[in-house]
Parts: C-alpha cells; structure tokens; sequence
C-alpha cells in the first residue's frame, strides 16, 4: 500500500475540507439564527468567485451581456478576494431585504422560505449566466505569486515538500495557501461569536430572538449582520474553490451548496464547531477513500473496464452521512433537542 500516496491525499482533503467548512458556516449562521436553510447560498458563492474574478482585472468570455469586458484596472489577487466577499455579503443582505424580511414579517413557514430561497438560486444563477455565459474560467497560476515576489522579493513555488528525504509529500502551494486563509477565517469567526459583544447577542437572538428583542438588542440589525457574514464567507470559499479549480461555469456553486448542507446536518445543524468538524470530515473522506479503494480494488480486478473511484467522490459525502445519521441523528457534535410537553 502506498502511504506516501494517502498522506497526500489526506493533506489534500485537509485543505478542500476547510473550504468546506467556512462554507457551511454560512449556512449554519443563518439556520442558528432563523431556523432556515437558505439554498440561495450555493449562488452567492458562486457570485463571490465571479466578482474575484473581475476585480483581478480579467477578461470575460465571448459569451453573455458582458462578452470580451474587463474592469479598467486590476487589483492584486488578496484585496480582490476580500472585496469580491464584502460584495457577496451585500448580496446576502439584499436577498433578506427581497426574500427574507417579507417573509419572516408575514410570519410565514420554513417550507415558504425554503422555496423562495430555491427560487432565487435560480433568479441569481440564470442572472450570472446571462452576463458572462457558461464558459468555465480560470485565474491566473500567479494570483499570490506576484504579492509574494513583491513582499519577500522571492518567488513562491509551485509546490512544496512537506516529507523528507526517502517520504516526499509535494503539496500544491495554493492548496496550502487554501488551507491557511480558511483557518484565519475560521478562527476570526469563533472569537467574533464566542468573544465579543456581537457574538453575545448573536447567540442570545439565536437562543430567543423575542427575549432578546425586550432586552434592548437589535434583531433586525443583527439579522442583517448574519446574512453578511454568510455572504461573505460563501464568497471567500467561492475564490478559494475558483482557485484550485477554476470557475465551471455558473452552476458551480450547486453542487457546493449540497454538499455544504451534508457538511452541516453531518456536523449537527446550527452547531458552529460542528460545521468545522464535518467540512474536514467530508473533505478527507473524498480525498483518501477513493486512493484507498483503488489500491485495494485496482482497476480491471473484477469488471473488465475497472472502476474510476475518483468518479464517485461526490457521493461519498451522502453516504457517510446516511451511516452515521443511522447511528447518531444529531450529527457529531449536535444536542438532541429535548421537547418539553
């Protein structure tokens, strides 16, 4: 068995799985503050890599509204990915001011929000794909080479070898640039909720937004502040994903937006830490157990055309959590809700 090849790929899953997570804290944000599951997040996500996109300065394609554009100016890669998140936390709290904020006064069911976010996924997407059509997009190889080489005055290179000699473990640098920029988020998050006033009243509304509200804290602008914050970080982890695998196109934040909904129900819903724990989960699981099968099953073993593993790592997340919602139901580190009657 090739334990170099597994290492690997469990570094690899390490990094996919903290973009991963820093998505599902958008989704947990808003279902631990409203009790809904906001599906418009996969296309703000995908907003968020778009706007990155155009603030480096890139030219869009021949197709779209938008065809052979550019911005007159390009900023460097890092300040572009912050502010391509502030615009796709804008978006977030645009989307509650049309969607959300009708419903929520009308005192409407989960189920209606549910739709009405369904529905403007597909408003947003369909909106993308009218601007810039449906060409795959990629940044430049060099997006943090050039702030590197301009800040230490020396190149970054392609990858790095994290092994030694006779156990050589060469990681892409994006995948470790990946890795870092998640974590910092990750961090920041966890001390803005656990550690500051805003974090206090954040966890008070989500305890009881009624209560809170007689206590003097403003619901509503924290509801704001939560749609931003998940906007923001579906933006980051939109660029992040671009980054390692280009833009594919305006429907590539749905199938990120499913499988951050496993990432959340595995990792127990509304549970902050929780969300961490299942993106790493999740990422490792599709980054190690297809290697894995396919030194144990090689290929043309048993079917004469063999099994590509690979091909099925998207469904790896369902089923790890069909296994073990079968054995614990409120996900990993999820409360099980005691009903008072």
């Amino acid at each position: 068995m090739n334990t170099n090849l597994l290492v690997q790929q469990f570094l690899n899953g390490l990094a996919i799985g903290s973009v991963y997570a820093i998505f599902a804290l958008g989704y947990t944000l808003i279902f631990s503050i409203l009790r809904i599951i906001n599906f418009a997040h996969g296309a703000i996500f995908t907003l968020g890599a778009y706007f990155t996109y155009a603030l480096i300065g890139s030219k869009f394609g021949v197709n779209g509204l938008l065809h052979e554009s550019s911005l007159p100016f390009g900023l460097p890669f890092p300040i572009a990915m912050l502010i391509g998140g502030i615009a796709a936390g804008g978006v977030g709290i645009l989307l509650d001011y049309t969607t959300f904020r009708p419903l929520r006064k009308r005192n409407a069911d989960s189920l209606l929000t549910l739709v009405a976010s369904l529905g403007m996924a597909i408003a947003i997407v369909n909106f993308i794909q009218y601007l810039v059509g449906a060409e795959i997009y990629s940044y430049p190889s060099n997006s943090f080479s050039l702030v590197w080489e301009s800040v230490f005055n020396q190149k970054l290179p392609p990858a790095i070898n994290l092994g030694w000699q006779g156990f050589p473990l060469p990681i892409r640098t994006i995948q470790i640039v990946i890795f870092v920029v998640s974590m910092v988020l990750v961090v920041l998050l966890t001390y803005l909720i656990n550690s500051t006033k805003i974090g206090k009243a954040l966890q008070a509304v989500s305890e009881d937004a009624v209560t809170a509200s007689l206590l003097g804290i403003s619901t509503d602008r924290l509801i704001r502040l939560t749609f931003f914050l998940s906007g923001f970080l579906g933006g980051l982890a939109g660029t992040l994903v671009g980054l390692s695998v280009s833009i594919n196109g305006p429907y590539f934040g749905i199938a990120f937006g499913l499988k951050g909904l496993a990432v959340i129900v595995l990792g127990g819903l509304g549970d902050i830490p929780g969300a961490v724990v299942g993106g790493f989960v999740i990422g490792i699981a599709e980054a190690v157990l297809p290697a894995l099968m396919e030194m144990l099953l090689p290929a043309n073993q048993y079917l004469s055309q063999g099994i590509q593993w690979n091909n099925y790592k998207d469904a790896i997340a369902f089923a790890i959590l069909f296994v073990i919602l079968l054995v614990r139901p409120q996900g990993l580190l999820g409360r099980t809700v005691v009903q008072k009657v």
